[in-house]
Order: structure tokens, then sequence, then C-alpha cells
């Protein structure tokens, strides 16, 4: 299974991003490993995540995602 996931940073900021393991994605998240961006932002909280049988959608929707603004996101994260 793949994942386009969205955290949301200490500092109040989104991260968007996709992996096919979900649960060490998030630990490497908050051990400052997952990501430069949100290394120096932990911890960070898992708020919204899709799932696709392909890598190709995973990462497809995630540049759907990072393309939104970040009221978009809310949007999406809250339905």
């Amino acid at each position: 299974m793949n994942y386009t996931y969205i955290v949301r940073c200490k500092d109040d900021t989104l991260y968007c991003g996709w992996t096919n393991n979900l649960e060490k994605r998030m630990a490497s998240h908050n051990a400052g490993t997952g990501a430069k961006y949100t290394k120096n932002r932990r911890p960070v909280e898992l708020v919204y995540y899709e799932t696709f049988d392909t890598k190709e959608e995973a990462m497809s929707r995630e540049y759907a995602i990072k393309q939104m603004t970040r009221q978009e996101k809310l949007k999406l994260i809250s339905e």
C-alpha cells in the first residue's frame, strides 16, 4: 500500500509527502530523519492521509496537494 499524507508541524505549518510505510515514516519525521523541512519543526502530527495501490498514484496526489493553497489543504484535512 502507498500513502500520500499531510503532517502538522510544531510551528503549525503543513508538510505533504508520500510513503509505502506510514508508521515508519511518521517515526522518521519525529526522529528528525524524515525530511529536511520537518527536521527542525518537530514534533509532527499526522492529520491526513490517502491510500493508493501504486507509488505513481501516491506521488501524483502528493504533487496535486502541494499545488493547493494552505486554505485548500486545511479544508481537505477537515473533511
